[in-house]
């Protein structure tokens, strides 16, 4: 036998020709297959109009037409009166890449500058042009309040056609993550602990660079060594600079937490002394005017708060508010807070209700009711409900050892009952049931709907304010995604 023998290779050489006996069929009869044709290279011949790159029905045809005829760019336009300087990009396509950006999911700049390139119906948007990621954001950061207010726009487009009923109403909030981790922040404690400490290590460094100092100006060639021929000799090192910076940063954020305790005890005060009550000390003995000694500011985005989102975990936030209509879950009003409690919002979102339906020329029916969960419930909030013409159906939660307990049937209340007496009460009689029922199908897949398709679970804009323009502007994508999935802007010109 032979080499070849034992090492193998006839065995091996038997196999390979038994799979190409085994695979020769399969070739022959997939010569005689025919395929559609396939030419990568080949030259077409596109259409000359763009629109016509884009089937018709297509979203992007749907926010042409909006931004083209229906929605007022006078705000945006107002605010170029300069005429120096490079023409800057036509704000009808720069409207129209964001609004079909943030509907598409796609919220950053660089990724709406690619799908310039890339996608077909931002293209055809664009009319061909590229703006880059720079011009984008500067476009958004500077139009931004103006941004916010086509939720007014989109309200009074989705009234005009129709799809908003204002029969039942629905309030509830969302933790929105802020554009800042929860590793930034700081406690007050830990604050003042850190400051003294670094003014301990600042001050050692002081001695350490001035004695360094003092021997470098003795020899001209030792401080040419030490410093380099460009230096000057006495710039701080970079060690006690950072260390002075990090001071800075911790000096302002303690001056603003104990800034935010004295009128957050002075409010409380003044309120107490309205109602001819004595304001007490804490039981701690700390000063009530100073912060919490567990009270946070987070240093990268100072105006979130750090609050409990709905996977049980702790995250750099802002409480997100929004007032939904029934019919087809327009959004009727949009707020923002960087409180976590939702008991303090419920006015503020009923304010702005009050002021989106004068803007938009509508009025609520006689029977209109708000359907809010057990975390807005306080008399004050029925009041207010009340007041606004809306019949108020809010969750009570559980009743306290220490207040009147909730009525156990049906049956009529006694003599004197508390306002959340008589909420509970409310919402036990068939007609109360049926409709709070209907509370969490009217506003809880809003905010799926917004999550999924919109990618507004988290914010890129920091600041209280800019955080609040956004989602304002997020809730006006919401509301013209309703329009075109419901008929489009025929709908707004059939009425």
């Amino acid at each position: 036998m032979s080499a070849a023998v034992e090492e193998g290779q006839l065995f091996e050489a038997e196999a390979e020709d038994a799979d190409v006996r085994a695979q020769a069929p399969e070739r022959a009869s997939a010569q005689h297959k025919t395929f559609r044709p396939y030419a990568p290279d080949q030259v077409l011949l596109m259409a000359p109009v763009l629109q016509e790159w884009v089937p018709e029905g297509d979203l992007a045809h749907f926010v042409s037409d909006l931004v083209d005829s229906a929605l007022d760019l006078g705000p945006i336009y107002a605010d170029y009166e300069d005429e120096r300087g490079y023409p800057p990009y036509d704000p009808r396509l720069m409207l129209k890449l964001l609004i079909y950006g943030y509907a598409s999911g796609v919220v950053s700049s660089r990724k709406l500058e690619a799908a310039t390139h890339r996608d077909v119906a931002v293209r055809m948007l664009c009319a061909d042009q590229h703006p880059d990621y720079r011009s984008i954001a500067r476009f958004r950061a500077r139009h931004l309040e103006a941004l916010a207010e086509l939720f007014v726009q989109a309200l009074r487009l989705c009234a005009k056609a129709r799809l908003v009923g204002l029969g039942t109403l629905a309030l509830d909030g969302t933790k929105l993550r802020a554009n800042a981790s929860r590793h930034k922040a700081m406690s007050y404690a830990r604050m003042v602990r850190a400051e003294a400490q670094l003014r301990s290590e600042i001050d050692a460094l002081r001695e350490r660079v001035g004695a360094l100092l003092a021997d470098a100006e003795a020899i001209d060639r030792a401080e040419d060594e030490r410093f380099g021929c460009d230096r000057r000799g006495d710039e701080l090192p970079a060690e006690l600079q950072r260390r002075e910076g990090r001071l800075e940063a911790i000096r302002e954020a303690k001056e603003a937490l104990e800034a935010e305790a004295t009128e957050a005890e002075r409010a409380r005060r003044s309120e107490l002394e309205a109602q001819g009550k004595k304001p007490r000390r804490p039981p701690d003995g700390r000063d009530p005017f100073k912060p919490k000694p567990k009270a946070q500011r987070n240093f990268t985005d100072p105006d979130s708060k750090i609050m409990k989102t709905s996977d049980g975990a702790y995250h750099q936030c802002f409480n997100g508010q929004a007032v939904v209509d029934s019919s087809t879950q327009v959004i009727v009003a949009a707020e923002l807070s960087a409180e976590a409690p939702d008991q303090r919002q419920l006015r503020p979102a009923l304010d702005q209700l009050s002021e989106n339906l004068e803007l938009v020329g509508d009025e609520l029916p006689d029977e209109a009711v708000l359907l809010a969960d057990a975390g807005y419930f306080s008399e004050d909030n029925v009041q207010i409900t009340s007041e606004h013409g809306l019949d108020p159906h809010i969750a009570t939660g559980r009743f306290k050892h220490s207040e009147p307990q909730a009525p156990p049937g049906p049956g009529p209340l006694q003599k004197g009952a508390t306002p959340k007496q008589r909420m509970a009460r409310k919402l036990k009689t068939e007609r109360g049931r049926t409709a709070y029922a209907r509370r969490k199908t009217i506003v809880e897949p809003v905010f799926g709907q917004m999550q999924t398709v919109q990618a507004a679970r988290q914010l890129l804009l920091r600041g209280e304010r800019a955080a609040r323009c956004q989602w304002r502007f997020n809730c006006a994508v919401h509301n013209l995604l309703k329009l075109h999935r419901a008929g489009g802007l025929s709908l707004v010109a059939g009425t």
